[in-house]
C-alpha cells in the first residue's frame, strides 16, 4: 500500500519542479503558464491524498472547483497570448514591456 508520505513527497517534487521552471525560464509565457498549471496539479494531488487518507470527500470536491478555475485560467491566458502574438509578433516576456501605460 502506498503511504501518505509518498503522495506528499511526489506533490512536493512536482511543486518544486514548477517553481524551478518559473525561475529558470522567465522568457516564454507558454512555459510560465504550464508551470503555474503544474503547481495547481501538485496542490490538487495533496488535496486528494489528504482526502483519501482522512476518509473525507471535501478535499476531492474542492479539487473539482480548483480544476474548473485552472481550466478557465488556462483558456483566458492562452487567449490573451494569442492576441499578444498577433499584435506584437512575439511571446518573449522581456519584449512585452510596451504594454506599460
Amino acid at each position: 500500500m502506498i503511504a501518505l508520505s509518498d503522495f506528499l513527497i511526489l506533490g512536493a517534487l512536482l511543486f518544486s519542479l514548477s517553481v524551478a521552471g518559473i525561475f529558470i525560464n522567465r522568457k516564454n509565457i507558454i512555459i510560465l503558464l504550464m508551470c503555474i498549471e503544474l503547481m495547481l496539479l501538485a496542490v490538487n494531488l495533496n488535496f486528494v491524498a489528504f482526502s483519501h487518507f482522512s476518509g473525507d470527500m471535501a478535499g476531492q470536491v474542492f479539487v473539482f472547483f480548483i480544476l474548473t478555475v485552472a481550466a478557465a485560467e488556462a483558456a483566458i491566458g492562452l487567449a490573451i497570448l494569442v492576441v499578444l502574438f498577433r499584435n506584437m509578433k512575439t511571446i518573449n516576456v522581456s519584449e512585452l514591456d510596451n504594454l506599460k501605460g
